[in-house]
């Protein structure tokens, strides 16, 4: 999979080389690229805003500039993701979806967003035939003060899904989310007694049928708690 960023802070990015998603990239599952979306800007301020059409407070992302910086990396068979707070919650199921995709571009906006006329430039006519998809995606329902963020949230959700990104895949059969309501039941390890408080003795006793029985219960409460 291939993985394009396109920010104003291409610092935010350095976790990319970090734990599983540095390993992923240095495997080569993953191919990440950062662009810094102030190379594009032509004026000596590299300035890539400016002040809304119809007044209102706060400055809105030049399309000049993303078009600019996004038509060099936009190929056959891409999914553009535009993070704002507009846009459709992201979820596991999201994910994913995401996850089976070829090439991933993480447009992440600044101030009051990017001018709308990218969103429409990019998933109108003018691509049909070449399989480009454009995506308004939020991780929750707050203002963040960018897509930086949003977008390493996104990443490794996406990419830990990724065969051979995890050292052990089959920690993915019983994560959170993974089913339909499904939270994760309560883990725990040495040792048996910990500031005075008991591991479950079921998880001590060695019977499977019965630990497997504990957790699912333990899952169900989870589930039913946070209705």
């Amino acid at each position: 999979m291939k993985i394009d960023a396109v920010t104003i802070f291409p610092e935010y990015f350095a976790p990319l080389k970090l734990s599983l998603l540095g390993k992923a990239s240095e495997s080569g599952i993953v191919d990440f690229h950062i662009h810094d979306l102030r190379h594009f800007a032509s004026n000596n301020h590299h300035s890539v805003d400016d002040t809304p059409y119809g007044g209102g407070a706060g400055m809105v992302m030049l399309p000049q500039i993303w078009g600019l910086a996004l038509d060099p990396i936009m190929v056959d068979d891409t999914d553009l993701i535009i993070l704002t707070p507009a846009g459709k919650r992201f979820d596991q199921a999201m994910a994913a979806k995401f996850s089976t995709a070829r090439h991933l571009i993480f447009a992440c906006g600044r101030y009051e967003g990017i001018d709308d006329r990218v969103r429409q430039y990019y998933s109108s006519e003018l691509f049909v035939g070449r399989n480009i998809r454009v995506h308004e995606v939020s991780i929750g329902d707050y203002v963040l003060s960018g897509g930086e963020v949003a977008s390493l949230v996104m990443i490794e959700a996406i990419t830990r899904l990724l065969p051979g990104v995890l050292g052990n895949p089959e920690s993915l059969n019983e994560e959170s989310h993974n089913h339909d309501g499904y939270l994760e039941y309560p883990n725990f390890t040495k040792p048996s007694i910990w500031r005075n408080i008991a591991v479950p003795e079921i998880l001590l006793s060695g019977n499977h049928a019965e630990i497997t029985k504990w957790r699912n219960e333990q899952a169900q409460r989870r589930a039913e708690k946070n209705l």
